[in-house]
């Protein structure tokens, strides 16, 4: 443990001093990619500018797509029925362990269903829990937020996987459509992601430590949000009336689920980016029921996206950059030399990790690699859906011991990333190990 904690020091003092803020980091991937087009091909600076400035706004529908994920997440998980779902079901463990435990399996299971209601969820239901049980806050912390480390972009919401089964996106001229048959719902896919959720659920619990040695919430972090309530006028007028009424967001809802229930089936039931958020959506509007509740939620759900809104402009005038520039092809290259058939799916795992740790969004990230590992993919025969699953895994991985996800959870828990990167970074190097013998050992 004095190996960990030494290398937790390291990794905590190296991100305060050196990794600067997202939007900084993707300014600075704006220069670097414009390094690397001057140097490696033939095209001019104002050229390249030019390209830069055609490209900002190629991706303005997957930044809505990625806005939506959040946006719906958090809606239904401070809706009254889920919150109240919540406390009752963080009363059901009797031990330090067995709290750890179902903080493991709800944070796993969330991200994979949608990984903008596990963010606002599992930071719910840590405050749930250790306001009734006595067990370590930084372990139980650390739980909750193994989902977006291990689960998310295997599930549901997967931005990649979702992106390239969704019509009309970026890429949908050079590859197609991709379904979900291909990338969540392969065997290696489930198996992998039921195989690392068995694991978890076993050997997390064991970390609780000692009795003496755990430490507690603070009573003070521990008192609980109001979340989305809305004080009720007096005023006993008519837009008063419909601003509370449950009628109008049930007749609402229901006609919203009628129509993803007719999608799903007209379509086999494949899901894409689009399907998501509507069905959060309107499960949000039918959980919400008042539309003055919803859209208290509404308003509270803004706060989080404006990161997204910012930076997706710049991370699509890098891929304006790279598309036209014919950087793909030589990045692509550089690849082709290094890898084979068998080995090209564990190295886009690694690499997709090893850059998701400066840059970490899997939608974003995506735009910017996407065209040169699918470019060298294509020359070492490896399949389009082989990539997109790798690049998806690799893209999580290193989320366990990089902060930026973490930062909603950490503001409701009250507690520092320091905390509990002792325990991620214990997780993640078993867990990448796990991951990377079974892109090499077993056919996607």
């Amino acid at each position: 443990m004095k190996l960990i904690s030494s290398l937790s020091y390291f990794l905590t003092s190296f991100s305060q001093k050196f990794i600067p803020n997202s939007f900084v980091i993707a300014l600075i991937l704006t220069v670097f990619t414009f390094a690397l087009a001057l140097i490696f091909t033939n095209f001019g600076l104002f050229s390249l500018i030019q390209f830069w400035g055609n490209g900002f706004w190629e991706l303005l529908s997957f930044a809505m797509q990625m806005c939506l994920i959040i946006f719906t997440g958090y809606i239904v998980a401070v809706s009254p029925l889920v919150s109240r779902f919540l406390n009752s079901l963080a009363g059901l463990p009797k031990g330090p362990k067995s709290s750890i435990l179902l903080m493991v399996i709800l944070s796993l299971s969330l991200s994979w269903i949608h990984w903008g209601f596990s963010i606002v969820g599992s930071a719910i239901m840590v405050k749930f829990i250790a306001s009734k049980q006595k067990v370590d806050y930084r372990l139980l912390v650390a739980a909750a937020y193994l989902g977006m480390g291990c689960t998310w972009h295997s599930g549901l919401s997967a931005s990649a996987p979702l992106l390239v089964a969704t019509p009309g996106h970026f890429l949908e001229k050079e590859i197609g459509l991709i379904p979900l048959s291909q990338t969540i719902f392969t065997s290696f896919n489930l198996l992998l992601t039921g195989f690392i959720f068995l694991f978890l659920c076993f050997f997390v619990p064991q970390l609780h430590p000692k009795e003496e040695e755990t430490i507690t919430a603070d009573p003070l972090v521990l008192e609980k949000e109001k979340g989305s309530v809305i004080p009720k006028s007096s005023q006993k007028s008519f837009a008063n009336l419909l601003d509370n009424s449950p009628f109008v967001g049930l007749f609402i809802g229901i006609l919203g689920m009628i129509w993803l229930f007719w999608f799903l089936i007209s379509k086999k039931f494949e899901i894409n980016l689009n399907a998501l958020n509507f069905g959060f959506l309107f499960l949000g509007i039918l959980l919400h029921l008042r539309p003055s509740s919803f859209l208290k939620a509404a308003e509270e759900a803004g706060k989080l996206i404006f990161g997204v809104i910012l930076q997706f402009p710049f991370y699509a005038g890098m891929y304006g950059i790279i598309k036209s520039s014919g950087l793909a092809q030589i990045v692509g290259n550089w690849f082709i030399q290094i890898s084979s058939q068998k080995t090209y799916p564990a190295i886009v795992y690694w690499y997709s990790g090893l850059v998701n740790y400066f840059v970490p969004s899997g939608g974003s990230k995506w735009a910017i690699e996407a065209p040169y590992i699918l470019s060298a993919a294509k020359s070492l025969g490896v399949s389009n859906s082989k990539v997109v699953i790798a690049y998806a895994w690799g893209d999580m991985a290193t989320d366990l011991i990089q902060p930026f996800w973490a930062i909603p959870l950490l503001s409701v828990a009250k507690i520092d990333f320091k905390d509990i990167l002792g325990y991620e970074i214990l997780i993640f190097l078993i867990y990448i190990v796990i991951v990377s013998l079974a892109f090499l050992l077993f056919p996607l």
